[in-house]
């Protein structure tokens, strides 16, 4: 009996102290909304109250705050996973569970998704103890989940060689600003401080003290969306991107894996209309924090999405306004075109978070990096003839140019965000997507360059069919697979195109249309135009290209631009040769059938790639190089800046090095060489990887009388880099056999030709002998002489990837 009473005294006490944790808080703060919480400031603590168990809800973490370093890639408004997530109960605890929607099963039959379930692993995020059990209410301590490193601020410094951190305990707290309770969501932040020892000097860079770094770390707990929304099938021709699962309860005559493209949701008030408005319009905000004129541009740019809509039967169905001064841009609730500030000039991208299990989009989030507008400004100042000989204040031409590009630069993220991938193909095909990357285009007027049509306006062509495929409502009496069948076929019959990333990189890419800062339909036409006009920019370049009182140091950064302006066509152009033409084909389609591209194509190709490493084309004047002294005090050399072997000096040799190397890198790339290989090997007609060995000859067999000229001194460069890049492929183990042969073949007879020259010469070896039997005595163990580094052209640091993209 007095065990017994012992008992149920100590069950009324534990009773008593669980119903009793809320009420001994002092001065709490209630927040109610989708989950209610509460803030005691005496403890620094945030209680939650869990009424929803096994109910299942969106968790996405976030940065507020960044760090500034584009290299890093810890960005103020960075967007992190959207998981779908729900609490249970277990004994005396509360677990927040992450379901595996990799993995799942569409049955109607219970069992059959209970196996599928219990296959596959789940991840119990954090577990929480009890305080208090009110009825089906349970109160927990959210503060410790809110004060991990959930973003991964640890693992990103590590994996960037900033040093090794962790969490101070002591100098993090959460942080009320912006933690906020909503019908449908709740918000929280945290300030975490991250203390270490700094091994790096980005980190360095942006950071007051490198040995303690804070950020804002934002949590949303969100509503999951209505029934109602039905997922479209992805196609690899579309456009748009895909999100995928496995779905166990498929017939076995049907593929598992199933594709859906992403999307928001988009419904007429009235769908029997013609024009109809949308029950909820897609509304993106941009952030106020944007000054004049960019913040007009970037408006204008956005919105012109909306022209595809209208066309597919929408009236104001996508609409771009200010955020309001009270709204969180990092509240789900909310679209957001965010301006962001970096210490070096980045990527923007577009991120978004999206319902897994369907692929709506809920949230889109544009970070555009604020410094990418002064590079475009810099890239006008440097092609325009004399722009400050009327003044320090003649600004307008330049920024004219900046805008327009700025605003093509707003259109194309939020088209990310809207579920669209990178369209590469588009310029070659008159402009036809802003989810191209656009290049300025210029043209020769009576010797003037003309700067009129430098970015194009408006939303593209190919832009409104990847709307009506993911947006368009499908009309009745048709199937929704025939009726996007017919608006793809549509689009292709009038010659439009659709090729993405990995095709359209220069390294390893192969398609004749898909590019990156690329421009024309003949894009080996297009590169002998960018040369006539960087030849005449260069001839008018003068220091009326900087405003008075500026060290001639700025003048010389302005220079660069200038100086690699065909840099990008020529990526374009390489790619043809070993190139190739294909569509992504479906059974049924009749596309492009995959064929290499013929002899002729490709040997112009070479004739414009070997072009660029003309002696004219490397040559920096010498009147042009009295422009660039030893750098000034103050103004150190950059990453986007030239670099120079020679000291204080201007290096021009270098800067020819660089310039020629760029081009040999690309064309003497190995996946090419062997493409080049098999192509002849099938198609005797064609070119092969020995057709580009022998248009290299008279650069490697260069013979100068005298060691006298700067001219003279080019072509040596010239021929250094070229023997270097023989090299390089040479001990590359991707390169064919047969590649290997031909370069050996071609060096047997460089050896042959350079040892009469120094017989001739009355000397024991040449440097190119001396080179090549230095290489081939222990390949492995030399080392290839290195030429400086191309400044930055591209923004500088993160590259594109999943569908969050870059540019």
């Amino acid at each position: 009996m007095n065990k017994l009473l012992l008992n149920l005294i100590t069950l009324s006490w534990v009773m008593t102290v669980s119903a009793q944790f809320l009420s001994e808080k002092k001065n709490l703060t209630a927040y109610e909304g989708f989950f209610n919480f509460h803030y005691s400031d005496e403890s620094g603590e945030i209680y939650l109250e869990v009424d929803k168990l096994d109910h299942e809800f969106l968790y996405v973490h976030s940065l507020r705050t960044g760090l500034g370093s584009n290299d890093i890639g810890l960005d103020r408004g960075q967007l992190g996973g959207g998981e779908v997530v729900k609490f249970i109960k277990s004994g005396n605890k509360i677990l927040l569970v992450q379901p595996n929607l990799e993995y799942r099963a569409t049955s109607e039959n219970e069992l059959e998704r209970r196996s599928i379930t219990e296959a596959f692993a789940r991840s119990v995020i954090f577990g929480f103890p009890i305080k208090e059990t009110k009825g089906d209410t349970y109160i927990i301590d959210l503060t410790p989940f809110l004060m991990q490193d959930t973003h991964g601020v640890i693992q990103r410094l590590k994996s960037m060689k900033e040093g090794t951190y962790k969490l101070d305990a002591s100098r993090s707290t959460l942080w009320m600003e912006r933690s906020k309770a909503f019908p449908k969501n709740v918000e929280f932040e945290a300030m975490l401080t991250y203390t270490g020892t700094p091994t790096g000097w980005k980190l360095r860079s942006v950071a007051p003290n490198a040995e303690s770094v804070s950020v804002i770390q934002h949590h949303s707990f969100v509503a999951l969306p209505d029934p109602g929304y039905v997922p479209r099938e992805f196609d690899p021709r579309s456009g748009s991107y895909p999100t995928t699962h496995l779905d166990y309860s498929t017939p076995i005559w049907e593929p598992i894996k199933k594709r859906f493209i992403m999307r928001h949701r988009l419904e007429k008030k009235d769908p029997t209309a013609a024009v109809s408005e949308a029950k909820e319009p897609i509304i993106y905000y941009l952030d106020p924090g944007t000054p004049e004129p960019v913040r007009s541009a970037l408006l204008e740019g956005a919105s012109w999405w909306n022209e595809a809509f209208e066309e597919i039967g929408y009236k104001d169905a996508f609409q771009v306004k200010m955020l309001p001064a009270d709204a969180d841009p990092m509240d789900v609730r909310y679209n957001v075109i965010q301006w962001v500030h970096r210490s070096t000039r980045g990527w923007s991208y577009g991120s978004t978070i999206s319902d897994p299990r369907t692929g709506e989009i809920i949230k889109g989030h544009v970070s555009l990096g604020s410094l990418r507008i002064r590079q475009d400004f810099m890239i006008a100042q440097a092609l325009m003839n004399k722009p400050f000989a009327l003044g320090d204040n003649n600004v307008k031409p330049m920024l004219d140019m900046a805008l327009a590009r700025i605003r093509q630069l707003s259109a194309h993220e939020v088209g990310h965000t809207i579920g669209f991938a990178h369209n590469f193909a588009a310029s070659t095909n008159d402009r036809a997507s802003v989810m191209d990357y656009p290049h300025p285009s210029f043209s020769l007027i009576n010797g003037e360059i003309d700067f009129s049509r430098a970015y194009a306006t408006g939303i593209g062509e190919w832009d409104k069919v990847t709307v009506a495929y993911s947006y368009g409502d499908v009309p009745n009496g048709i199937s929704e697979k025939d009726h996007l069948k017919g608006i793809l076929d549509s689009a292709f019959a009038r010659g439009l195109q659709f090729i993405t990333d990995s095709d359209a990189r220069a390294k390893d890419g192969a398609h004749v249309n898909a590019h990156l800062w690329d421009n024309g339909k003949d894009v080996t036409a297009e590169l002998f135009n960018v040369l006539e006009i960087r030849k005449q920019a260069i001839r008018n370049f003068s220091v009326d290209n900087i405003r008075k009182g500026e060290p001639l140091t700025v003048l010389e950064d302005v220079f660069v631009p200038l100086y690699f302006f065909h840099r990008y066509q020529t990526e374009a152009v390489v790619k043809l040769v070993g190139g190739m033409d294909y569509d992504y084909s479906l059974k049924g389609y009749e596309g492009t059938t995959a064929h290499y591209l013929s002899p002729e194509v490709q040997q112009k190709a070479l004739d414009a790639v070997m072009a660029t490493l003309d002696i004219e084309h490397l040559m920096i004047p010498q009147d042009k190089l009295s422009l660039f002294p030893p750098r000034s005090y103050g103004y150190g050399r950059s990453r986007e800046s030239f670099k120079s072997e020679m000291g204080v000096a201007f290096d021009a040799l270098g800067a020819a090095a660089t310039s020629a190397d760029f081009a040999l890198e690309l064309l003497l790339n190995a996946e090419r060489a062997n493409r080049l290989v098999q192509q002849k090997a099938l198609d005797p007609g064609n070119i092969g990887f020995d057709d580009v060995l022998n248009r290299l000859s008279p650069l490697l067999l260069y013979n100068a009388k005298s060691s006298v000229g700067y001219t003279n001194e080019l072509k040596h460069t010239l021929q250094f880099t070229t023997l270097n890049r023989l090299f390089s492929l040479l001990a590359n183990n991707k390169a064919l056999p047969q590649v290997k042969g031909m370069i050996n073949e071609k060096l047997d007879a460089v050896m042959d030709y350079q040892q009469k020259l120094a017989k001739k010469m009355k000397v024991e070896k040449t440097e190119v002998m001396r080179m090549i039997e230095k290489f081939r005595d222990d390949p492995e163990e030399y080392k290839i002489s290195s030429v400086p580094d191309i400044p930055d052209g591209s923004p500088i640091g993160m590259d594109c990837s999943g569908p969050n993209f870059n540019h």
